[in-house]
């Protein structure tokens, strides 16, 4: 369905369980009849966690009929020991064979929060009890689920596509890995696959909980509103989103068909070990892969790779070690001997020729996870004269790893080395995809060179200016700038040094000025220094000020409802790099919805929703932006002419290190603040301000740390010389003007 499609728009909705849902099942349910004997637990109030014995269920002779499941002591009874209305009726579960006693179960979940259990022999008897009650309590709108083998089938309240502002009801089935959904409007287009899931989580507190399911450009927030049914929902799809085996198939896959195990640790290595010495050559430490593996075997969605949490090399021998144990291989037993003999063919045409209809060949999952891993390896030998692996060596590694051999093969290392060699031919690259994977690689390392790494690079302390209050030669401060210094550690070290007090209710930050652009930024309290002072331009400074909005914006985030913010502003585009290049157009009217996952531009803007009260929008927005990588800048350089002095400077940089800024303006400086504060909202999980703010006493700064001498960041090259020099000599020179 179309919104379903297209629906991260604005909010992680809380779903008030307090307000009456929408339901569009007020048809006469059809009547289903059937009886017989089943065995019975007595009904719990908490998820059966334990397994039941067959000496906990009593037989009881039931009878469905009229829309309601009567159980009595033997088929001779007139009055029923109990009773359950299909109308009460939330959820039908299905456990594996054998989970209790008797070896086919079902569960039935009322909303009363009840869970009754019933047992029995026979499959087939089993399958009709479950097909009737089913029938029993499904809808007409929903019967379509009725024919699918599911494991749980129920309703639960949901909020989808543009319709967040009021919970609603709908069906659900859960059939292998596929998440079956039917809205009021309809059953939806395609199932939710729920091991391609690129975001499984769990928001919101105890008692309010909703699950989140993120699929390429769909979003679903389910909450259930009975807290019995919900956790057996919760960990029958967190169950269903994990990899199933031990096979490539049977992983959580990315949206490329690549494992999400293999896509976290290639990309990990590519961010942070191109140019360590001896990457894959060097193993980790045993212990330490064992446990990373275990944990992307078990759901690699959730685990986020973090530089001084890992090492480069605990990480390559986790990937090493996965692809080794593949059961059938990466190649497949079926293929592999026609892969080695392929390596064999003298001419270097043939051979190629032979290797892209071997490939083809391949399973898709296999294909995408051989040219994925060969990509890889490619942008590894491009940086062989610092990391020291070549095409040769990493065959030599991979070889033996990829046919699961004992090394004595050469053969192995040869079609390594060939798919390495002939990357562009093999796999179809080209010419401005190799050139996108190149310049991507090459600013990674940039970065990496320039110190712009989490800490652990040794490329030496920077020193900077930053300026009290303006930018005046009186006020600047030359600071050394350690790799894990945070924006409020920088603001308490400049107010230190000048003794300035802080009241309350001051609210002393550090901008990010940028002069050309004229437009700053606050730095969020926890952001780091180094990696913002790397990417400075010319015409751009740090400077520590009283922030005079924020009490205002904490105020408005303290009496607000929800984490979303839509309504109108001024927008112009400007696709040249921030800084260059001359803007084009106007500005024009434009809708943005905004929450914590993205920002959305609307062209068209319909008449209001009479129950929510917000304008309609178009279903497909105009423009999209991941709210994560935007730098929200306040201010417009005044030759744009922006229709209002309330306006600000949004920048999106791509994955390629592209970058593209919008102007949005507002109507009042209300509305500018609420903006402001949403997107810090949004963007920092809700942590605006620190609770606390930690005044750290700093030494004065030392000549060298350990034996890397202190670098100037900005400045001419005397510059630079005159700085470096003056500091060796009176480490308190920089300072004598504090």
């Amino acid at each position: 369905m179309e919104f379903l499609r297209n629906n991260q728009t604005t909010e992680v909705p809380r779903l008030d369980s307090l307000k009456p849902l929408e339901k569009h099942y007020s048809v006469v349910l059809p009547t289903v009849s059937h009886s017989g004997f089943l065995y019975k637990t007595a009904s719990a109030v908490k998820p059966l966690q334990d397994r039941r014995a067959r000496e906990e269920f009593s037989r009881r002779w039931c009878v469905l009929s009229d829309g309601v499941l009567s159980y009595y002591e033997n088929e001779r009874a007139v009055t029923p020991n109990g009773e359950i209305r299909a109308s009460e009726m939330v959820c039908l579960a299905v456990p594996p064979p054998d989970t209790h006693g008797f070896e086919h179960t079902f569960e039935v979940y009322t909303e009363g929060e009840r869970l009754y259990l019933f047992g029995l022999e026979s499959v087939e008897l089993a399958h009709e009890w479950v097909k009737c009650i089913a029938k029993a309590f499904v809808p007409p709108l929903a019967e379509d689920l009725l024919a699918r083998n599911f494991e749980r089938l129920g309703r639960l309240p949901y909020k989808a596509g543009l319709s967040l502002q009021r919970a609603q009801e709908g069906w659900f089935a859960l059939t292998g890995s596929e998440l079956h959904v039917v809205f009021p409007e309809g059953p939806c287009d395609e199932p939710l696959q729920l091991r391609r899931l690129q975001e499984l989580s769990i928001q919101g507190d105890s008692e309010n909980q909703v699950l989140v399911l993120v699929e390429r450009r769909r979003t679903l927030y389910i909450q259930g509103e009975r807290r019995l049914d919900f956790m057996g929902w919760l960990g029958a799809i967190q169950k269903a989103a994990a990899s199933l085996g031990d096979t490539l198939s049977e992983q959580q896959l990315g949206d490329s068909d690549i494992p999400v195990i293999v896509y976290r640790c290639v990309d990990y290595i590519t961010q942070c070990g191109l140019t360590s010495e001896g990457i894959y050559r060097k193993c980790g430490q045993t212990s330490k892969t064992q446990r990373l593996l275990e944990s992307l075997r078990q759901d690699a969605r959730s685990v986020h790779l973090k530089e001084g949490e890992q090492h480069v090399d605990d990480v390559s021998s986790a990937l090493k070690r996965f692809l080794r144990d593949l059961p059938d291989g990466l190649f497949t037993r079926a293929q592999r001997l026609a892969w080695l003999e392929a390596s064999e063919i003298e001419d270097e045409e043939k051979k190629v020729s032979r290797y892209r209809e071997l490939l083809v060949h391949l399973p898709p999952v296999n294909r995408a996870t051989v040219k994925a891993l060969i990509s890889h390896l490619y942008c590894v030998q491009c940086f062989s004269d610092t990391n020291q692996m070549n095409t040769h060596n990493l065959a030599i590694v991979f070889g033996p790893t990829l046919f699961q051999t004992d090394g004595q093969d050469y053969k192995a290392g040869r079609v390594v080395e060939d798919l390495i060699s002939h990357y562009v031919v093999v796999f179809s690259v080209d010419e401005l995809e190799l050139k996108k994977q190149r310049e991507e690689v090459t600013a990674i390392v940039k970065m990496r060179v320039a110190g712009t790494a989490s800490g652990t690079q040794h490329a030496g302390d920077f020193i900077c200016t930053v300026y009290l209050e303006e930018k005046k030669a009186e006020t600047e401060q030359h600071v050394k700038i350690p790799a894990s210094m945070t924006a409020e550690e920088l603001t308490l070290e400049i107010l230190d040094r000048r003794n300035v007090n802080i009241r309350e209710k001051d609210y002393w930050t550090c901008f990010e000025v940028n002069e050309k652009e004229e437009a700053e930024r606050p730095l969020h309290f926890a952001e780091k220094v180094l990696p913002i002072l790397h990417g400075l331009g010319m015409d751009s400074y740090l400077v520590v000020k009283k922030h005079q909005s924020m009490e205002a914006m904490l105020l408005y985030l303290a009496s607000r409802v929800g984490d979303t913010k839509h309504g109108m502003m001024k927008f112009r585009e400007d696709r040249s790099l921030l800084g260059l290049g001359l803007p084009s157009g106007g500005f024009h009217d434009r809708y943005f919805i905004l929450n914590s996952s993205c920002l959305r531009l609307y062209k068209e803007v319909r008449s209001q929703r009479p129950w929510s009260g917000a304008p309609e929008t178009s279903h497909r927005p105009e423009k999209e932006w991941p709210v994560k990588s935007l730098k929200v800048y306040l201010g417009v350089k005044k030759k744009l002419r922006p229709p209002t002095c309330w306006g600000f400077t949004v920048v999106h940089e791509t994955e390629k290190h592209e970058k593209q800024q919008w102007y949005l303006c507002c109507d009042t400086q209300m509305e500018l603040r609420e903006w402001f504060a949403t997107f810090l909202f949004v963007q920092h999980d809700g942590l605006v301000w620190p609770s606390e703010p930690s005044r750290v006493s700093r030494a004065v700064p030392e000549v060298r740390l350990g034996s890397v001498s202190l670098i100037p960041l900005r400045g001419s090259e005397n510059e630079m010389r005159r700085s470096v020099a003056a500091f060796t000599a009176d480490p308190l020179s920089l300072l004598r003007h504090v």
